[in-house]
């Protein structure tokens, strides 16, 4: 069975080792602005690393959209990773962060041709945007898994200051939203050189996790969900939606960015001002600070973050998929049990729990904080954390993941009800439930891409034993869906169907119990809060 694959990297083989057994152990591709020579694994996969997908990001391109890679006629290595992007709180470091990281890797079947035209997985890291962490993930696993029948993809985009920096002076002198607009040119970029790989140009499926999965949401409503056939299915996973605020309401932040760089002077444009300055200087203003009405305890999760431009992002989430302002294609959707527990402040008292979402939402008011407490009452006790940990984990998980992500399945089920799936990820980790965390936050990746497929194993050694029969399940539904937009038709053999949302059905991703269940009615009810509160949350 397929399912083998994944045993021969638990066993030792150092898939990310190249073979140098023949004279076709370093593959050649042609992008005509440039070629790579990457390295053919013992496994069947041939891997390129660190190509560029866009110019460097430096200089006068500094916030500003992505360009064109640079025509290089010269033979580039395609066998490292390129530096990650340079983010919130991060230190310039030199092969591992970079303001120059506009790269891209692709994997892909050692046999795959041009002609393949192979199902692509491109998949969008998340980060908070506020740096690049989930990145460098090895595809190798999952195209075995698939029967060498998919081209696996991910790439770095700007984050922090770089990325998200906006004001009324940025629109007139650059690009808004810049690290969204690097994701759109990666996806432009797989549209026009994926074939070369083996690749369908005409079949790609994007997946996101966290704010990459919030980047998915913003590619289905960009441009009002104009469709520009760069992909034909989407994977949503828990979908990290904090506060969308308008340019306006964000000159303070620019300000604040200019003055600490020396930039804020009426004789000088800022923006110039800003693209002369090192990355250094930079750096040291590209923090988090309390928002107006907030205070620094704590400071906010989220700082730099996407912002409603008319264009791109021409209106608020909730509203656009409200609106049905979105594109139409098979979704696959979903959380964990506990997606707050390794974000919320560790509350004693309802007045903690206050002041944590007013540091995040200083415009809620007394009314409504007091809603929020009244909906999240303190439950049992959680090892290791304050009385209303509890409360403040709940209320944050649904807010800013799962019930972004419910209303996501909702909105996309009244236009394509027979092509939507949701679930619930609920795999128990001793360690995670010794430290009160629950079921947090994406902690089923190592089930989707292989133990060890996303970095070390120090975190999920539990899908090295007591867990190790959910991989196959999780990971199968994720390839059958890739591959036919259906997470049926190549399920695990063990795998139950999987129902699609109907009135508000979801898969319960367990080991040794993964089953279909019913939302529960209180969930519609807590979502139904956090609707309500959205416009006051965006300002």
């Amino acid at each position: 069975m397929r399912y083998l694959a994944w045993l021969t990297l638990l066993q030792g083989i150092a898939l990310a080792l190249p073979s140098r057994s023949n004279n076709e152990s370093s593959p050649t591709i042609d992008l005509a602005y440039s070629k790579y020579q990457g390295i053919r694994l013992p496994g069947g996969v041939d891997e390129y690393l660190g190509m560029r997908y866009a110019a460097p990001p430096l200089g006068d391109l500094r916030f500003r959209a992505p360009q064109d890679p640079n025509t290089n006629g010269t033979l580039e290595s395609a066998t490292a990773y390129g530096p990650l992007c340079i983010g919130t709180d991060e230190a310039d470091t030199p092969g591992e962060l970079s303001e120059d990281c506009l790269f891209i890797n692709v994997f892909k079947p050692s046999t795959a041709t041009s002609q393949a035209k192979l199902p692509v997985w491109l998949f969008i890291q998340g980060g908070g945007y506020a740096e690049n962490s989930n990145a460098n993930y090895n595809g190798t696993t999952v195209i075995q898994e698939s029967g060498y029948g998919i081209v696996f993809v991910t790439f770095n985009y700007r984050v922090g200051a770089l990325g998200f920096l906006a004001s009324e002076r940025v629109r007139e002198n650059g690009d808004l939203n810049p690290g969204l607009l690097d994701q759109r040119k990666a996806l432009e970029w797989v549209k026009e050189n994926i074939e070369q790989f083996g690749g369908d140009p005409d079949h790609i499926v994007i997946h996101g996790v966290s704010a990459g999965a919030g980047s998915v949401a913003y590619h289905l409503t960009a441009y009002g969900g104009k469709d520009d056939n760069l992909f034909i299915g989407a994977v949503v996973e828990s979908s990290f939606w904090p506060t969308q605020r308008t340019v306006a309401g964000l000159e303070f932040q620019f300000d604040r960015f200019a003055n600490e760089t020396g930039c804020l002077d009426d004789d000088t444009d800022p923006l110039d001002c800003l693209r002369q300055q090192d990355i250094a200087t930079i750096q040291k203003a590209n923090t988090a600070s309390p928002f107006p009405g907030g205070s620094s305890s704590p400071l906010p999760d989220w700082y730099w973050l996407p912002v409603t431009d008319g264009t791109l992002v021409p209106e608020e989430l909730y509203d656009a998929f409200d609106q049905g302002n979105f594109i139409k294609v098979p979704l696959l959707v979903g959380d964990d049990t506990t997606e707050g527990s390794g974000f919320a402040y560790n509350a004693t008292n309802s007045s903690d729990v206050s002041r944590f979402f007013i540091n995040n939402y200083p415009h809620l008011t007394s009314q409504q904080l007091e809603d929020i407490n009244s909906a999240y009452p303190p439950g049992k006790s959680i090892p290791r954390h304050a009385a209303f940990f509890g409360s403040s984990s709940a209320a944050y998980g649904d807010a800013t993941f799962t019930c972004p992500g419910n209303h996501v399945t909702e909105s996309a089920a009244k236009f394509s009800p027979n092509a939507v799936w949701n679930y619930r990820v609920n795999i128990m980790d001793e360690s995670n439930l010794a430290g009160g965390y629950g079921v947090p936050h994406t902690f089923e990746l190592p089930a989707i891409f292989g133990a060890g497929s996303t970095g070390t194993l120090s975190s999920t050694s539990s899908y090295l034993s007591y867990n190790a029969e959910i991989i196959p399940v999780t990971m199968h539904y994720f390839i059958s869906f890739i591959q036919t937009l259906d997470p049926n038709t190549y399920r695990y053999h063990t795998a139950p169907e999987w129902q699609n949302w109907g009135s508000g059905e979801r898969l319960r991703l367990q080991t040794n119990d993964t089953a279909m269940e019913v939302v529960p009615e209180s969930s519609f009810q807590d979502c139904a809060l956090w609707r309500s509160l959205g416009e006051t949350m965006e300002v």
